[in-house]
């Protein structure tokens, strides 16, 4: 049983058409014209249309745009009894289903919507099948049954339901881009692109080009008109990783796009209307950056409807051992190899502190998989600040004593310590000291000006 809305400004084509598809079980609609037929769809969505194309007020030709634009899947057969090239050119341009004149055969229109909804049925099907796939690659790519991570999991499938902007938080490695796409994978717009960018990776100048595109010969270089990524997401998510790397001027310049849902090129006079959901992603603390006049309050406030924290890997050990086994898996399907992992490795695995989170866990699995030569993964193939990481022994070093301490201080100076030694270890390089780091370059020059030390780099560079 399927729901047909019959068009056509003449009564007796309605009646007729209403007996025959009523007559084989269907649910039948009438409208006199396009207009009247959009108000119908709009209630409820029919499975096909068929539609007189001559009609006033709205025309066939009008009515199947309209309907392409709000229901991309229904099948929509255009009649008319004044049939040209070009007319049924244009309606094919756009779309329709099938094209037939009056008078007509009645049992060759009934085949022709037979034919539509074994069609509808068709694409109805390979989408179920293709949001199954993405569900389950999404959630697989998701490792941990910790109550922690299973609230994350609850969190992701209530918030793809709804359009609203969501800001990821937690440390580096923690798998926000694959919430990120989980959620995207969910939601109504699944069909529709997926379109990441580290934020932090580009300069201003180009990290506006990137996101709004520009026109042709807005700046040295552009040759062409570029589309951005905001273009390019329409109707689909943008994900901005690392949105705390922002500059001020390109804050404001997001927060306008957030709050008009219209970009501007580079260059360009007229404004382009998007519609792509935002998600965005840190591993900075915005609340503190706004009270610290680092971010904008108010952009903070619009892309964090809904915050998600993503938790550090040392606060759900338990799933250690289950991302071991799915990251042993991963590599050895890439080699043909069959490793398992010895008692004492997965112990050292599951007593470090992974700074670096899940990704370190994942580069520490691949560095073992690709070293061990037996067939069970032993603890020399792990770095050393694994094998000889002593939990007693870091615990004893950091008591606190008992006329206590100035903890922001001593913590300020301990990250001072930190990016001296990474600074001299790279001699001065500020793009191989802030790997080292696990932070973003903009992010370590500011710490350098912190500090007051951003001259040190240029000494330790130039051997001084």
């Amino acid at each position: 049983m399927s729901n047909i809305l019959i068009v056509d400004d003449e009564q007796s084509y309605r009646q007729l058409l209403s007996l025959v598809f009523e007559g084989d079980g269907h649910i039948i609609r009438t409208a006199a014209n396009g207009r009247e037929a959009v108000d119908v769809i709009k209630k409820e969505p029919a499975h096909v249309i068929i539609s007189d194309v001559k009609m006033p007020d709205m025309d066939g030709i009008e009515l199947l745009r309209q309907v392409r634009e709000l229901y991309p899947d229904v099948g929509v057969i255009l009649v008319t009894a004044h049939a040209s090239v070009e007319t049924a050119r244009e309606a094919f341009k756009l779309g329709a289903d099938d094209f037939i004149e009056k008078p007509f055969d009645v049992e060759e229109l009934k085949l022709i919507v037979k034919k539509t909804l074994e069609k509808q049925a068709l694409i109805d099907e390979n989408r179920a099948f293709r949001r199954a796939q993405r569900e389950r690659g999404s959630v697989k790519n998701i490792i941990g049954n910790s109550a922690k991570m299973q609230a994350i999991f609850q969190m992701i499938e209530t918030v793809a339901e709804v359009q609203s902007t969501v800001l990821i938080t937690g440390e580096s490695g923690t798998g926000k881009e694959l919430v990120a796409r989980a959620i995207h994978d969910l939601s109504p717009r699944a069909e529709k692109p997926f379109i990441s960018i580290n934020c932090g990776a580009f300069t201003e100048t180009l990290l506006e080009s990137e996101l709004f595109g520009y026109v042709k010969g807005s700046f040295t270089g552009a040759n062409t008109n570029r589309k951005g990524l905001f273009e390019a997401a329409n109707k689909g998510t943008i994900f901005l990783d690392e949105i705390g790397e922002m500059s001020a001027a390109m804050q404001v310049k997001l927060l306008r796009v957030l709050q008009e849902r219209r970009i501007r090129p580079v260059g360009a006079h007229d404004e382009i209307p998007i519609d792509a959901r935002v998600i965005a992603a840190t591993n900075r603390d915005l609340k503190q950056m706004s009270i610290d006049g680092l971010f904008r309050e108010d952009l903070f406030y619009r892309i964090s409807v809904i915050p998600i924290t993503l938790p550090p890997l040392r606060e759900r050990r338990e799933d250690i051992a289950d991302l071991v086994a799915h990251f042993i898996r991963k590599f050895c399907d890439q080699t043909g190899r069959q490793l398992s992992i010895s008692p004492r490795s997965m112990q050292l695995l599951e007593n470090y502190m992974w700074g670096g989170n899940v990704r370190e866990l994942e580069h520490t699995i691949e560095r073992a998989v690709a070293l061990e030569r037996g067939d069970e993964i032993q603890p020399e193939r792990f770095p050393e600040h694994i094998t000889n990481y002593n939990p007693e022994r870091i615990n004893a070093e950091f008591e606190l004593p008992d006329t206590g301490i100035n903890l922001s201080a001593h913590l300020d100076n301990l990250e001072k310590t930190y990016v001296i030694e990474a600074l001299r270890k790279t001699s001065g390089n500020q793009t191989k000291a802030a790997d080292l780091l696990q932070m973003q370059v903009r992010s370590l020059r500011h710490l350098l000006d912190k500090h007051s030390i951003r001259s040190l780099s240029a000494q330790m560079r130039n051997g001084e």
